[in-house]
């Protein structure tokens, strides 16, 4: 594995996120390659057949959340390319996904016959993670702005068997006030927002390249945007997920707090129960102080679980 060289200003950063013994063992995890996780598509055939199925191809497979047992990783060494290049994986029996990018689907609790609304779709792991619970009732629109990505999306929901779910193409923001003029509104929606990527330092190198202060200030700002037209389109009652794949407050708590005081009475921000450890929000950050709920919000880490890096707040519309 290439080592990771993420820049001093990020490291500076992480320091004041973290403890000492804490940033230390964030340093040493960023270098360790990624555990070879992937999730049964329960749509196409049920976990204990595929655990059979690839145990059979002498894969040693472990469920390490025993009330997700879709999620599996392969503990053995593989050859590069051999998740993807297996029968299993082609049949669309198995998405290879990221531990901490199921989190957000099972904080979601995507149910039979809803409506949901699936903002930034692309490449489709939330979106065929949702449908697998839906068991394909229901509908879910899964928008992207970008014409490649939405053949990849559109080719893992093939792949998957999944039949619940219109594409559409268009600027997130702009397709909100769209449908609220048609006052479509809907069940559920997964804001899995466009972000820095700081907690994806493991599987893309390139984002310590990448990395840089002034893109944080804009995506917060967009984040925000996205976030206040989503939550427009939500029904009384209704639950919308927000998550992001970096560390940085400015594109997490700072945009829940803004959440909370742009919608008042109107929103509650719920507690998240997942199988992993999460910590809490963080309250202040930089001469900022956010709204005491933050807290609910998961912040999650590399050395806490052996993941990526990921953030997962859920609300519901109250009036």
């Amino acid at each position: 594995m290439k080592k990771i060289n993420p820049k001093p200003e990020f490291l500076e950063k992480m320091k004041k996120l973290l403890s000492q013994a804490d940033f230390e063992k964030y340093e040493r995890i960023i270098q360790e390659p990624l555990l070879n996780s992937i999730r049964c598509n329960t749509l196409k055939i049920s976990p204990d057949e595929l655990k059979k199925n690839l145990e059979e191809k002498s894969w040693k497979i472990s469920q390490p959340w025993k009330d997700y047992p879709e999620v599996m990783i392969v503990e053995n060494e593989l050859q590069p390319g051999e998740l993807g290049r297996s029968i299993e994986h082609l049949l669309g029996y198995y998405y290879i996904q990221e531990l901490a990018s199921m989190l957000s689907i099972i904080a979601l609790v995507s149910k039979q016959n809803e409506l949901i609304r699936d903002l930034c779709a692309s490449p489709g792991s939330k979106t065929t993670q949702m449908a697998s619970q839906m068991k394909n009732t229901g509908t879910i629109i899964a928008n992207d702005i970008n014409i490649q990505r939405i053949q990849i999306l559109a080719s893992n929901l093939e792949r998957c068997g999944v039949t619940n779910t219109i594409i559409t193409r268009d600027d997130g923001i702009r397709f909100c006030e769209k449908l609220k003029l048609q006052e479509l509104k809907f069940d559920k929606i997964l804001l899995d927002a466009p972000c820095s990527g700081e907690g994806t330092m493991r599987s893309s190198p390139k984002t310590c390249l990448m990395w840089n202060p002034n893109t944080i200030k804009s995506l917060s700002k967009l984040q925000k945007k996205l976030f206040k037209n989503a939550f427009e389109i939500l029904k009384p009652n209704g639950e919308i997920v927000y998550s992001t794949c970096t560390h940085a407050p400015e594109e997490n708590e700072e945009v829940i707090d803004f959440a909370l005081k742009e919608f008042k009475d109107e929103i509650k921000i719920e507690k998240i129960n997942l199988p992993v450890k999460c910590r809490e929000g963080i309250v202040e950050w930089n001469g900022n102080k956010y709204d005491e709920k933050v807290k609910f919000c998961a912040r999650i880490y590399p050395q806490d679980n052996n993941t990526e890096g990921f953030f997962i707040a859920k609300f519901k519309r109250i009036k």
